[in-house]
């Protein structure tokens, strides 16, 4: 089940671009995002309908457990730590924010004595990447002379990959089982990530480290900046300094059909060399191949978490996943530069890699204990 809606994803994500993009081409951008808008009105009275005949169908959806009031539940859960009295003497603002604190601290308990802690947690930390088709990948990509047809039709190429990394993981699974799948997805994962860490330091790879020092001499800095110009020629010159915004005014962009061009940058300029970006490229695509790691520790998150912790552990799974996102987003506002790009690829792959460790020991665990039992 979870692969097949996983594969229904994977196939809208190759449908809805070229569904949406013919709509634009075809009339234009408001009728565009109009089309849009009425799509997903259309789809949330689909999705709710469907939800509705869920609760109908399952009975035990509409059994609710003994309601306790907010204020009860604080009490329980504290009356063995504080005196009653210095409970009740409380602000209600503040016993409600001590009970907030207090469910989730409760909640990262629950999650932490789960045996599939270090799989969750592993899982977590793949989100601190930039190796995925988001606003960061793509906006490098159009830095680096990518058009925006060739990127879409680069972003459909992905979702094939994806759909094909569903359809390992239900193959995988039956010959191997879920854990060795989830050894084999990562190893093969590690290996197409190997192809972005090679596109650093390739030819045409815009890395700069010496933008990483602010505190040069100006010698220095001159020196460096007539190596980087010769060197970076396809790269849009976004150097801040203490009197200059870092990134350029709106007005001085040319907006196009197919990427974004500064107005010292002229459109028919290309990179010295694509190695990097089609390096770059090769590996977060067949990265997609990602899909079926995901697959594996969302179904041993499933199988091995009683019914009654299920919801609690995965509210904690989800903001776990949602903080290490955002992590991925402060290391790019720390280092927003084309230059850049290269060294968060370097701390992608580096959290990618302790992720899949985690997981690597979570199996070694769980093997040792089902030896241990037979």
């Amino acid at each position: 089940m979870n692969a097949t809606m996983r594969r229904i994803d994977q196939v809208t994500n190759i449908l809805a671009p070229l569904a949406v993009g013919q709509v634009m081409t075809l009339a234009s951008n408001v009728v565009g995002c109009g089309f849009i808008l009425g799509w997903n009105l259309v789809s949330l009275i689909v999705e709710f309908f469907f939800l509705s005949r869920v609760y109908r169908i399952v009975p035990a959806l509409s059994i609710k457990p003994p309601a306790l009031e907010e204020d009860e539940v604080y009490l329980q859960s504290m009356e063995r730590r504080l005196p009653l009295k210095e409970i009740t003497d409380l602000p209600l603002c503040f016993r409600r924010f001590r009970w907030l604190v207090s469910t989730c601290k409760d909640g990262w308990r629950a999650y932490y004595r789960q045996p599939v802690f270090l799989a969750g947690m592993g899982l977590a930390f793949l989100y601190t990447t930039v190796l995925g088709f988001d606003c960061i990948t793509t906006g490098y990509a159009y830095t680096q002379g990518i058009s925006g047809s060739l990127l879409s039709l680069l972003m459909g190429v992905s979702a094939i990959t994806g759909l094909m990394g569903t359809v390992m993981f239900t193959r995988l699974r039956k010959t191997y089982g879920l854990v060795n799948t989830g050894i084999i997805s990562s190893c093969l994962h590690l290996g197409c990530l190997l192809l972005c860490v090679c596109s650093v330091f390739a030819p045409g790879s815009p890395m700069d480290l010496s933008l990483l020092m602010p505190y040069i001499t100006s010698n220095s800095s001159s020196e460096l900046g007539g190596m980087a110009s010769q060197r970076q020629k396809h790269t849009y010159p976004l150097r801040g300094g203490s009197n200059q915004p870092l990134l350029p005014d709106r007005s001085s962009i040319h907006w196009t059909n197919n990427t974004v061009l500064f107005d010292n940058v002229p459109s028919g300029s290309a990179p010295e060399s694509y190695i990097s970006i089609i390096l770059l490229f090769l590996g977060v695509i067949t990265a997609r191949i990602l899909w079926s790691f995901d697959l594996t520790v969302t179904q041993l998150l499933q199988e091995n978490i009683c019914e009654s912790e299920r919801g609690v552990v995965n509210g904690v799974q989800s903001s776990m996943n949602y903080l290490m996102d955002l992590l991925h987003f402060i290391m790019v506002i720390s280092a927003p530069q084309p230059q850049h790009f290269g060294i968060l690829v370097i701390i992608s792959v580096l959290f990618i890699t302790t992720g899949h460790t985690m997981y690597f020991l979570y199996a070694h665990k769980a093997k040792r204990k089902r030896r241990l039992d037979t």
